[in-house]
């Protein structure tokens, strides 16, 4: 959550802050603000709502600066208000601060420097790092990137912070711990952001920040990075793989949509060199050190949260019935405060599409105390899951800028079918022909995904029948069932109705009791697997007066018979159907939100990156 933007340079820093922004709002909305530094003075301007409203706030002011910092914010600490939005400034108003993250000891901290004197303005953690800095700096007449230090020691909690001085307008001073904090190096000038879309359009060269560490960024000199405990740190300079087109909307009206559609070819990167073409072995060359422990294990437990959740409880059917290695599959929100039994023998796999999810990073560093082999997978290169794994597998789906997750989701589902595809042969679960029968269809899914997506009018008309509806339920068994919970995810994160996902057999448990003519139920109805018991499901909706949309198999007729609206999937493997089902439930949610009047890219509340618990 919240976006970091800084810039340290000759190039007039408010076009580059403002644009830095705008790419970072995904990860949150709540309010903006800027910083800039010029003639000795620090200026603050920020607004609650979009960036957009900031822009009409600074419009026709001439602000010119060659150094800035800015910030969007998902409210944590204080509601969002102006009040509240960072930039905060320090009690003289010599220092800026911008923050991602939590201050878990701010209450004891504020008290403290109150009772020396300090008077606050927000309700926000952050106005008390900044004071906390200042004070520090002024008692102890250190420089700002000693005093950041030394502040930050006194610290509990995440963060990824930008400072900026007045008077300084050659550097800021940069830290993360537990939040993502990307430095991009041009010629003398630097870049900061959370992560690289912002940087992306300026410079190809960045260092990626490592929890502890503080960095002095002055655009006349080389990046200076140390650690809280003054040791200096020498920066690795990766080079970003990204182009600007995955970060623009390439003529789609909306993100989400965008990421949609590419799923074909994201599918088709996430296999690309990990299936030999001649001999069609499965090569996963990010976990083949490790290959014998995943073999060997008493069982993988999966760590995730929210849709990789759901990407984790299709990995757990596949991996079981390919493999035969237990799987478990747990929040990671949870996971650590039951006091697991996790053993060395254990393989803990964490899931998540930006590597940053806090509950996940947490419950990651418990699994690796405890001395079991951590994996992961994940879609960002360079975040903090696989720096922290002992090894793993991106997904290649490329960034994701829609805050309701699509491409990402697919592509991980993917990569735990090659994974148990992979495991199963090395042990013998398989037979040779079983073996290529799958990878045969698998190499077909990309088309089959291409065909599924050429039903969106025919989704459209349907989000158009039920726009107005309260509730939903989504209705599916064996793999198809943690594709029903992810449909009514979908649902409820952007066109806010509510929605549940449920085992189809279970509906008679208790929600049958629901079941009406303004109850529309979505029944992921495949040939493959549970079809005879779907169908009967169905009959008992029916008998209710329930309204139907149904996801068949091409060619189906008994559930056309009885459904009132049907999509179409091509046939194909029980074990690669999540793949195509999930599909038209993406479509069917975006076009109902659309139809609500809904922001779908950046729905109410929510944020593309949970860095907080």
């Amino acid at each position: 959550m919240c976006g970091i933007v800084g810039y340290v340079g000759n190039k007039q820093a408010l076009p580059i802050l403002i644009k830095g922004l705008k790419r970072l709002e995904y990860r949150g909305y709540d309010s903006s603000g800027i910083s800039i530094a010029s003639n000795k003075t620090l200026t603050v301007y920020k607004e609650a709502g979009k960036v957009s409203d900031l822009e009409t706030l600074i419009n026709g002011k001439n602000i010119l600066a060659n150094i800035g910092i800015g910030h969007t914010r998902w409210a944590t600490h204080g509601i969002p208000n102006k009040v509240n939005a960072h930039p905060h400034l320090s009690g003289d108003g010599n220092l800026a601060i911008i923050h991602n993250g939590i201050i878990e000891n701010y209450a004891a901290l504020k008290k403290a420097l109150e009772i020396k004197g300090h008077i606050f303005k927000s309700e926000t953690d952050t106005e008390v790092l900044v004071h906390l800095i200042e004070d520090i700096k002024k008692n102890e007449n250190l420089t700002l990137f000693e005093a950041v230090r030394v502040a930050l020691d006194e610290v509990i909690g995440a963060y990824a912070i930008v400072v900026l001085e007045k008077g300084n307008e050659n550097e800021v001073v940069a830290a993360r711990k537990g939040s993502p904090l990307v430095i991009g190096i041009g010629r003398e000038e630097y870049y900061i952001a959370s992560d690289a879309t912002p940087i992306i359009e300026y410079t190809n060269e960045v260092v990626y920040l490592e929890d502890g560490q503080i960095a002095r960024i002055n655009k006349k000199e080389d990046l200076e990075i140390k650690n809280i405990k003054n040791e200096i740190i020498t920066p690795y300079i990766h080079e970003l793989k990204m182009s600007l087109d995955n970060i623009e909307k390439g003529g789609f009206p909306h993100f989400m949509l965008k990421e949609i559609f590419e799923q074909p070819t994201s599918i088709l990167d996430t296999m690309r060199g990990r299936i030999d073409p001649i001999t069609k072995e499965v090569k996963l060359g990010g976990i083949l050190e490790y290959e014998q422990k995943i073999i060997n294990a008493n069982r993988i437990i999966i760590v995730a949260c929210g849709t990789s959740w759901h990407a984790g409880l299709i990995g757990e059917y596949i991996i079981e019935d390919l493999a035969r290695i237990p799987v478990e599959v747990e929040y990671a929100s949870e996971f650590r405060y039951r006091n697991p039994i996790i053993k060395s023998t254990d393989i803990v796999l964490a899931i998540s599409q930006s590597g940053e999810t806090a509950d996940t990073l947490a419950a990651l560093e418990l699994a690796k105390n405890k001395g079991a082999t951590v994996l992961g997978i994940c879609n960002v290169v360079g975040s903090s899951i696989p720096r922290l794994t002992d090894a793993g597998i991106y997904t290649h789906a490329g960034p994701e800028i829609g805050v309701a997750s699509t491409k990402a989701f697919t592509t991980q589902v993917v990569v735990l079918i090659l994974m148990a595809l992979r495991i199963a042969k090395q042990k013998g679960d398989l037979t040779s022909s079983e073996y290529h029968q799958i990878i045969t269809e698998m190499e077909l899914i990309p088309k089959k995904v291409e065909k599924v997506l050429k039903a969106n009018t025919e989704v459209e008309k349907i989000a158009k029948e039920f726009q107005d509806v309260s509730n939903f339920l989504y209705l599916g068994r064996g793999y198809n069932f943690p594709v029903a919970l992810e449909g009514a995810l979908k649902l409820k994160e952007i066109s806010y109705i509510h929605a549940e996902g449920y085992p189809a057999a279970e509906m008679k448990h208790g929600p049958i009791a629901l079941i009406d003519a303004n109850m529309p139920i979505v029944v992921i109805a495949t040939k493959k697997g549970n079809y005879d018991k779907i169908v009967s499901n169905i009959q008992e909706v029916k008998a209710r007066g329930g309204r139907l949309i149904a996801i068949v198999t091409e060619g189906d007729t008994t559930v056309k018979n009885l459904a009132d609206y049907c999509i179409e999937i091509p046939s194909c493997f029980e074990e690669l159907s999540p793949i195509l089902t999930n599909l038209p439930l993406q479509l069917l949610s975006y076009h109902i939100a659309l139809l609500r009047g809904c922001n779908v890219d950046q729905p109410r509340n929510l944020a593309k990156s949970v860095t907080v618990e």
